[in-house]
Order: structure tokens, then C-alpha cells, then sequence
């Protein structure tokens, strides 16, 4: 098993609620160097993202999923530690599944974050049209 594999399969702790989001958010601005962004389904990251990228996809992911996720509540992105994170995995608010796993279907997050180089994770899923165009706006450079 990888490093990846390792680290992606511990242990890890939900942003249950808003403000503990605005947090760990706070921590990634302060230790922005080295976290590469793998949107899950898609091409592997050849390299980490600079300061600048991470900084336009924290905004971007936050926006939306406070936008999508229409509730009081975050719980849909995990860190595997609030104060030194190496890992935050972030699942989509249209394709969370069922949390328990009782249907038998793992359901991945579709976002990662990790100061590893990644692994490419499994998703049987075809990644819904309004998710690869937002990924590709995102990262489009204005002229």
C-alpha cells in the first residue's frame, strides 16, 4: 500500500460545521505550499498547485458548496487533522450517497486535497456535466 493509499484510508475528522470550515480553510492560506488538487474521475496532478491556484480553489470549492449545500451544517469535507492537515477529502453536496454505507456502494469524495502526490482513487460514477465544466472554468486563465 501506498503513502496515499495509507493516508486515505485513515483516520479522518468532519468540518461539522461552517465555522470549523472557515478554519481549516484559514490553515491551508497559512501552509499553502505543496497540496496538489486531484478532482476525482480526472487526470492525475503532475505537480503540486502554487499558492495563487489553491488559494482560487479554496474560494471557488467553499462557494460552492455553501451555494449547493443548503443546510446548517457543513459535514461534507474531512481533514485528517484540523491543526497540521495532509489530507482533506471533499464530497460533492449532489452525490453524497448514504453516509452509513447500508447500500453497499462507496461513494468517494470528489475532490481531494493532499500534500502526497496522489493515487488515482476508483469512481464508478460518471462525473456529471456541471462538475467538469465548473473544474474547467476554474482553472480557465482570464485574458
Amino acid at each position: 500500500m501506498t503513502e496515499y493509499q495509507q493516508c486515505f484510508q485513515g483516520s479522518f475528522t468532519s468540518a461539522l460545521r461552517w465555522p470549523q470550515l472557515d478554519e481549516l480553510w484559514n490553515t491551508l492560506k497559512q501552509q499553502s505550499e505543496g497540496w496538489y488538487i486531484y478532482f476525482v474521475g480526472k487526470d492525475l496532478p503532475e505537480h503540486s498547485a502554487d499558492s495563487d491556484s489553491l488559494m482560487r480553489f479554496i474560494e471557488e470549492i467553499d462557494g460552492l458548496l455553501r451555494k449547493e449545500h443548503k443546510h446548517d451544517y457543513c459535514g461534507i469535507v474531512y481533514s485528517d487533522d484540523f491543526q497540521n492537515p495532509s489530507m482533506i477529502k471533499i464530497f460533492d453536496p449532489k452525490n453524497l450517497g448514504s453516509s452509513c454505507g447500508s447500500s453497499g456502494q462507496i461513494i468517494p469524495p470528489r475532490w481531494v486535497l493532499s500534500k502526497i502526490p496522489p493515487d488515482e482513487i476508483e469512481d464508478q460514477a460518471p462525473i456529471p456535466m456541471n462538475r467538469q465544466r465548473w473544474w474547467q472554468n476554474l482553472w480557465q486563465v482570464s485574458t
